[in-house]
């Protein structure tokens, strides 16, 4: 029985709820105590130090060092040619300039860490302000057009036919703007990190969802030779982005283990990470949509301008989102940015497609309800039956069945047609939908698998598993490829030493990772074959391999069967191995003539008070199709986390700026909030069959993303309907709400 495609409960589970799998602050050096780091945060949002006095602080007890822009080491600058940031190097205390509020100012390494956290409070700095640029709806006059997007490798602005003409011509526009604001990946284990030094060399255990990128940063700042860093990430708790590149803690426990010639470790607390790591930026998206009386468009548009920090620039490709959701033959997309000193945007969680989808499907909604066309109908009325901007076949693309599933299994056609016409109680009911498209990406990843003497299987490769169930999909794969059973197949992650990955992000991961494996199996098992058919001690030699089947442990031609571990133990004393590779997008011809992506449709039930306009979800159904399942327990577990994110994009999250020092003000998880398990009742989420041959030889697209896209839309559009109010600033919040409530008797 194949193993792919199975609801396998994860491998490393055991290790986790047994406190077994350690994480980067976990770690332990025998006999060599860590000492313990804190970073000290500026207090202004632009200027720079006149003063900064660490007397204090140094006399205080167990400090062993008090680190500051006066004496960290030379760096290195990040090379503005290295395609992608993350592997660029990470400058820190590295002048008198603030950035944004809480940049690191200073680093404390103490004995303990509360002996580092407290004598960090008597440190003075004197800074001379300047006015910083806080304000995004104030900025606009600074707006520019960035050269591209995600590094040039994507157009900032498209346009097909006129969408002038076509919008003017269109017998129903919609022409609204949609706010997002500020939000952040907050992942259960904090950014955190333990440096050992080893002579000139460190090993560098750290939250990361790239290894590579790590080291390479790491190397790039300390302008040393990459081989001397060791990164150590077998485990990561929760990334969403946050961890695709290292931030202050790596780098500052790197310049202090250094320096000290100690391990030591350093972890950002919760609220710094408010201001130490980047945020998704935030949004106000125009949205024109034209269609004719029947509901097909005539055109459609879609202008975002973000914030982004003004000495790091960083583009959410928001717009992006609607070059293939629709059809349309006039169209126009934009991307522009407002430069404030606030943090650097970083992606979070499905960087575009996230808060580009809030906007577009709240649009196609005002649309549907302008039309009086069921919202479903609108969006099948409307499938491309090309990509609509590069005129390229789709891959593999079931959105309308995504739909009809969903609305058959939803009971869609019980919605209430007029909006605030459904009540129970004290309770309006309102039922949305909206649609969902991820891009599939496909990045370079190498991977080993070795088969040992015994007859188990060993995968290494530095990917990541940041809790997505790596190790789990990994070891289907290879027991698969193999024909073993999963106990016996070994997966090994997170390490420099181990072939090079890109890690956990862009919904890459498993894909990219799990094809390596396949090909990496597929060379062993040309190798034993023709080891075995060459061997005249083996009941296989001379036999034709094309028959050859793999499966429990042994290899079967045509009757004649013989275990691995006999091939390998008599041919391949040390064991033997097989390297496999998935190629860069931009080298596979698929990404050229076809477009891939992965597809979905979101259901929502909401109630709201009458009275209060407080707003409860009651159910939740999402439908996807994303080629071939690899695990069906895993896959549901990360579509239903994404839907999560979703309501919680809807209704709750706002990173708050106080506008006098640039400083978030909600900068904790009491105040910046997020759903808890009162508020998400009964969430489901089904996958479709599929394959798509296109995406890689396994047939399977990324997954991890794909929950999020669009699940606010349909709680927003939900309570739309069920209160006749519609928000276009979120999250949506009582106040908002209220105002436009119907009366009780109404």
């Amino acid at each position: 029985m194949t193993m792919i495609g199975q609801a396998l409960n994860r491998v490393d589970g055991p290790l986790k709820v047994s406190g077994k799998a350690t994480y980067a602050y976990e770690h332990w050096v025998d006999g060599c105590e860590p000492l313990y780091g804190f970073i000290v945060g500026a207090t202004v949002g632009a200027g720079h130090i006149t003063r900064i006095d660490t007397a204090r602080a140094e006399r205080a007890p167990g400090v062993h060092m008090v680190m500051t822009h006066h004496d960290a080491p030379a760096q290195g600058t990040p090379d503005l040619s290295i395609p992608f940031e993350y592997w660029r190097a990470f400058p820190a205390l590295s002048g008198v300039d603030v950035h944004h509020f809480g940049e690191p100012v200073a680093l404390v390494v103490a004995t303990t860490f509360e002996q580092a956290r407290a004598a960090a409070n008597l440190i003075d700095v004197d800074y001379a302000g300047e006015p910083g640029s806080y304000d995004f709806g104030a900025g606009q006059d600074e707006t520019y057009a960035p050269t591209g997007l995600i590094y040039g490798m994507i157009p900032t602005d498209t346009a097909v036919g006129d969408l002038h003409a076509g919008f003017d011509s269109a017998a129903v526009r919609i022409d609204e703007r949609y706010t997002t604001p500020f939000e952040l990946s907050q992942p259960m284990e904090p950014q955190a990190s333990l440096v050992v030094p080893h002579g000139e060399d460190l090993m560098v255990y750290t939250s990361t969802q790239i290894v590579d990128a790590a080291r390479a940063s790491i190397a790039a700042t300390l302008q040393i030779d990459p081989e001397r860093i060791h990164v150590i990430a077998p485990y990561v708790g929760g990334g969403f982005g946050s961890k695709l590149r290292i931030h202050f803690e790596t780098i500052l426990a790197v310049f202090a283990a250094r320096a000290l010639g100690r391990p030591v470790k350093v972890a950002m607390a919760r609220q710094q990470i408010f201001q130490m790591t980047g945020v998704r930026p935030t949004s106000s998206q125009r949205v024109r949509l034209g269609a004719d009386r029947d509901g097909r468009l005539v055109a459609i548009a879609h202008e975002v301008t973000m914030h982004t920090n003004r000495h790091a620039e960083f583009i959410e490709p928001t717009g992006t989102v609607t070059r293939s959701l629709y059809a349309a033959p006039n169209r126009l997309t934009s991307h522009r940015l407002t430069p404030l000193d606030l943090p650097r945007g970083e992606d979070v969680r499905a960087p575009g497609e996230a808060p580009g989808l809030l906007a577009v499907e709240s649009a196609m909604d005002e649309l549907a309800h302008a039309l009086e066309i069921d919202p479903v109908e609108l969006r099948i009325r409307n499938e491309p039956t090309v990509d609509p901007e590069r005129g390229v076949p789709f891959s593999d693309r079931k959105m309308v069945e995504c739909l009809r599933e969903g609305a058959r299994r939803f009971g869609w056609e019980r919605r209430p047609v007029r909006p605030a016409s459904l009540r129970e109680g004290r309770w309006l009911i309102g039922y949305g939908m909206a649609a969902a498209i991820r891009g599939h990406l496909q990045a370079p990843t190498k991977v080993v698998v070795r088969v040992e003497p015994d007859g188990t299987a060993v995968v290494r490769s530095d990917m990541t598993d940041i809790g997505t169930g790596t190790y789990t999909i990994l070891t289907q794969v290879a027991a698969d490829g193999l024909g073993l059973p999963p106990e016996r197949v070994r997966v090994e992650l997170g390490r420099s030493e181990f072939p090079v990955s890109m890690g956990s992000g862009g919904s890459w991961g498993a894909a990219n990772s799990s094809t390596a494996v396949h090909r990496a199996c597929v060379g062993l098992r040309e190798k034993l074959l023709a080891t075995a058919g060459g061997d005249a001690r083996s009941p296989l030699h001379g036999s034709d391999q094309a028959g050859a089947v793999f499966s429990g442990g042994s290899v079967s031609i045509n009757g004649a069967s013989e275990a691995l571990d006999e091939i390998v133990a008599r041919n391949y004393p040390e064991g033997v191995e097989a390297e496999g590779e998935t190629l860069a997008m931009t080298e596979d011809p698929n990404y050229r003539d076809y477009a891939l992506h992965s597809y979905g449709a979101h259901f929502a039930e909401v109630a709201v008070d009458v009275d209060t306009a407080e707003i409860r979800l009651r159910r939740m159904l999402g439908v996807f199709s994303a080629g071939r399942v690899l695990n069906a327990k895993t896959a549901r577990s990360q579509l239903v986390g994404g839907m999560i994110w979703g309501v919680s994009a809807a209704l709750d999250e706002e990173a708050v700026v106080d506008m006098r020092a640039g400083g978030f003000v909600n900068r904790d998880l009491a105040q910046y909030l997020m759903p808890v398990h009162a508020d998400v009742p009964r969430v489901d989420a089904v996958v479709l069959e599929g394959f798509d041959d296109k995406a890689n030889v396994l047939g399977a697209k990324g997954i991890g993303e794909l929950g999020i896209c669009g699940a606010g839309a349909a709680v927003a559009n939900a309570v739309f309907n069920a209160t006749g109010v519609r928000v276009r600033d979120f999250p949506i919040t009582l106040e908002k709400v209220l105002p436009g409530l119907p009366p009780m008797g109404d």
